[in-house]
């Protein structure tokens, strides 16, 4: 199948999936997040393959929601129910890419922000570029950190960590990110899609009824309770469309300048 957004290859039981929109911010339109979604859902058939590799773009996993995009003004617009409908593409993606049976491991180059973070955390590996960063800035666009990425977080580097990711809107560099268990490997830059096929080609080795058996125990031990601690948060971040932090937050984004938040 052709993709616009996405190329997928394999490599015996090994599937790489490069996503790429051709620009250096490689943000993800509403577009390219159904595609990424279709995607995992195809790779979710697929019982040849064992892991699944994912790459962003070579500067930049991806910087994020594109707040540009066309269809996100749209959903400013939309009545409460069509907006809930919309917003869950955001959500859908990475609960279509947690979800695959396959291991699965994130290849991050440059920055990997916001919506990015949200991904790459939904998969079960990362591999971290020395110069990679991750960094969750919602709070400061005036908005919370939504796609129940907050559990995830959490069952990485544990609550403490994620307030000072979530909250304080920190800037995670690879060495950190490393040390706090929010990457699992961090090598030269240019070379994290390599890492990643050296430890997929380990996992590619495993017996594969037994790699997803083992994948499954896992993460229910660690993810059991995430949906039930974060389904409210595609309303949380519907009601904060409608306050005057989140128009600041946005506008002081593309105006780049220091938001002034009032609480309204």
């Amino acid at each position: 199948m052709a993709w616009q957004y996405c190329s997928v290859e394999r490599q015996g039981r090994i599937a790489i999936v490069r996503f790429d929109r051709g620009m250096a911010a490689n943000p993800l339109s509403a577009a390219a997040m159904r595609e990424l979604t279709d995607v995992a859902l195809e790779l979710d058939k697929d019982i040849e393959t064992s892991v699944v590799v994912l790459a962003g773009g070579e500067k930049n996993f991806s910087m994020g929601f594109d707040l540009k995009d066309q269809e996100t003004a749209e959903i400013r617009n939309a009545p409460m129910l069509e907006r809930r409908k919309r917003l869950q593409t955001g959500p859908r993606m990475c609960r279509a890419w947690e979800e695959l049976e396959q291991m699965t491991i994130c290849a991050i180059e440059g920055w990997c922000v916001g919506g990015g973070s949200a991904l790459a955390t939904a998969l079960d590996l990362r591999v971290m570029g020395e110069s990679a960063t991750m960094y969750v800035p919602e709070i400061e666009r005036g908005m919370n950190m939504s796609w129940n990425s907050v559990p995830r977080f959490v069952n990485l580097v544990g609550p403490a960590k994620t307030k000072r990711i979530v909250v304080m809107a920190e800037k995670i560099k690879a060495d950190r990110a490393l040390d706090w268990g929010l990457a699992d490997e961090v090598v030269a830059d240019g070379n994290t899609l390599e890492k990643a096929l050296e430890m997929a080609e380990v996992i590619a080795a495993m017996p594969p009824v037994g790699v997803r058996m083992c994948k499954r125990d896992i993460d229910m031990a660690a993810k059991a309770l995430n949906t039930a601690v974060s389904y409210n948060d595609l309303d949380q971040y519907a009601l904060a469309q409608n306050g005057k932090d989140y128009d600041e937050g946005v506008l002081s984004f593309i105006e780049k300048r220091p938001p002034n938040f009032t609480g309204g």
